[in-house]
C-alpha cells in the first residue's frame, strides 16, 4: 500500500502519535462491544451499568482536566505516560473484581472507554503535539488521516472482540470469562501505549516552556486570550456529547441484542463496518473543508447523520436497521477532523493542549451524564428506542447553534491574504 503524500513528510514523532492512536482506539473498540455484556454478566443491572458508565466518564473529566491543562507546562510526554498508566490500571481492576463499589472507584480514577471513542487526556495532548510537527496548511488533512487511523482501529477492535469471545464461548468457556479476556487485553495495550509515549522527543513539546509556564499560571486552566472562544466551543461540544451519550457504542450494541437478538460476534461485524465507513468519511471531510470551510463542513455533514440516527429504531428488520446505521456512520464522523483542526487553528500554539483538553473535557462531561438516563431507559423494554430519538434531536440543535455562533469565525488559513482579516472572538 502506498503511503499518502501528505503523510510522507511526518516526523518520527508524528508516526509515533499515529501508532499510539491506532493502538488505543483498537483497545477502546474491543472493550466497547463487550463492556455492557461483561458488567451485566457480573451481576450488575442495566441501571447500575448506566450509573457506572456515567461515573467512569465523570472520572475521565477530572483526570483529563488535570493532565491536559498542565501538559504544556509540565510536559506533554509525561502527561501521556500518566494517562497510559491509568488506562492499564483500570483494565486490571475491571478484570479482577465484580464488586460494584470497586468497579466504580476503578472506573472513576482510571481510563475506560464505554463508547469506543476517545476518553482521557490522550487526544487533546496528541492533537497539540501533532500540530507542532505539521504545517498549518497540512493540518486538517493530517487530522483526517489521524481520524481514519482511529476509526480503522476501533473497527478492528470491535471485530476482534466479537470474534474472540465467540470462539471462546464456542469452546465452552463461560461468557463472563470470555469477556474478561478482552478486558485483560485492554490493560496490556495500555502498558504498550506507555512504551510508545516514552519514545516521543522534545519536538512535541512547547517551544518556550519557561515563558509559557509563567504566563499560564495567570490564565484560566492554561488558556489566556483564547478563553472566550474555548468556553463557547466547550459549551457546544458538551451538548453534542450529551446527546451522543444516549447511544454510546456499548449501549447501541446492547440495543441490537435486545431488539434483534444479535450476539457479540455479530455485533463485532456490524461495528467493524460502521467504524470503517466513519474513518473513510474523514478523508472526504478534509477535501470538503478546503472548498467550503471547516465550520460549514462540520454542520452540513452532521445534520443528515442525526436524522438517520433517529430513523434507526424505526426500522422494522435487522438488515434495514443495520443499513441505516452504516449510512449514518458513513457521514457522522466527517466533523471530527474538521472540529479538531478548527480548535487548534483558533487558539495560540502554546495554549493548544489546554484548549483541546478543556473542549475534550466538556465533551466527556456531556457524555458522562446521559448514560445514567440511558441505562434507566434500557431497563424498560418499552423505552429502549427513546435514546436514539433524544440523541438525534439534541444533536440537530447543536449543529444549528454551532453554525450560528462560529460561521463568521475563520481560522487563519481560510482568510484570503487580500481580504481584511475578519477573524473574531464570538
Amino acid at each position: 500500500m502506498t503511503i499518502p503524500i501528505i503523510l510522507r513528510g511526518l516526523t518520527r514523532d508524528g508516526w509515533l502519535l499515529f501508532a499510539s492512536r491506532f493502538l488505543r482506539l483498537f483497545a477502546y473498540g474491543s472493550l466497547s462491544v463487550i463492556l455492557v455484556f461483561y458488567l451485566v454478566s457480573l451481576g450488575l443491572s442495566e441501571s447500575q451499568t448506566g450509573l457506572l458508565l456515567s461515573l467512569t466518564l465523570a472520572g475521565d473529566v477530572l483526570i483529563s482536566l488535570f493532565l491536559t491543562t498542565r501538559a504544556d507546562r509540565i510536559g506533554r510526554r509525561r502527561m501521556l505516560l500518566v494517562g497510559a498508566a491509568l488506562m492499564a490500571g483500570a483494565g486490571v481492576a475491571f478484570a479482577g473484581t465484580h464488586n460494584f463499589l470497586f468497579l466504580v472507584v476503578a472506573g472513576t480514577i482510571g481510563v475506560i472507554s464505554p463508547s469506543g471513542n476517545e476518553v482521557g487526556p490522550f487526544l487533546s495532548i496528541e492533537q497539540a503535539a501533532l500540530s507542532h510537527v505539521v504545517s498549518p496548511g497540512a493540518r486538517t488533512e493530517v487530522f483526517a488521516w489521524y481520524t481514519l487511523a482511529g476509526s480503522l482501529a476501533t473497527a478492528l477492535g470491535a471485530l476482534s472482540a466479537g470474534a474472540v469471545t465467540g470462539v471462546l464461548q464456542g469452546a465452552a468457556m463461560p461468557p463472563v470469562t470470555s469477556y474478561r479476556v478482552v478486558v485483560i487485553a485492554y490493560a496490556v495495550l495500555g502498558a504498550i501505549l506507555a512504551f510508545l509515549f516514552a519514545r516521543l522527543t522534545p519536538e512535541t513539546e512547547v517551544r518556550e516552556p519557561q515563558a509559557t509556564s509563567v504566563r499560564n499560571l495567570k490564565t484560566f486552566f492554561g488558556v489566556g486570550r483564547s478563553h472566550h472562544v474555548v468556553l463557547k466551543l466547550s459549551s457546544l461540544f458538551a451538548l453534542d456529547s450529551f446527546a451522543g451519550g444516549f447511544v454510546v457504542q456499548s449501549f447501541a450494541a446492547y440495543w441490537f441484542y435486545l431488539r434483534f437478538g444479535v450476539h457479540p460476534a455479530g455485533l463485532g461485524a456490524i461495528f467493524f463496518w460502521a467504524n470503517m465507513f466513519a474513518g473513510i468519511s474523514a478523508l472526504l471531510a478534509s477535501r470538503l473543508a478546503s472548498r467550503i470551510g471547516l465550520v460549514k463542513t462540520m454542520v452540513v455533514t452532521h445534520l443528515p447523520s442525526n436524522v438517520l440516527l433517529i430513523l434507526v429504531p424505526l426500522m422494522p428488520t435487522l438488515p434495514l436497521a443495520v443499513f441505516v446505521l452504516l449510512v449514518r456512520f458513513s457521514i457522522s464522523q466527517m466533523d471530527v477532523p474538521t472540529r479538531q483542526s478548527y480548535t487548534m487553528a483558533v487558539v495560540s500554539p502554546e495554549e493548544r493542549s489546554a484548549a483541546a483538553g478543556i473542549t475534550g473535557v466538556a465533551r466527556t462531561t456531556g457524555a458522562a451524564i446521559s448514560p445514567l438516563f440511558a441505562g434507566m431507559l434500557f431497563a424498560r423494554p418499552s423505552l429502549v428506542n427513546i435514546p436514539f430519538f433524544l440523541a438525534g434531536g439534541l444533536k440537530i440543535v447543536y449543529d444549528l447553534l454551532l453554525y450560528r455562533a462560529f460561521v463568521a469565525v475563520q481560522p487563519p488559513e481560510e482568510i484570503q491574504p487580500t481580504t481584511p482579516a475578519h477573524r473574531m472572538t464570538p
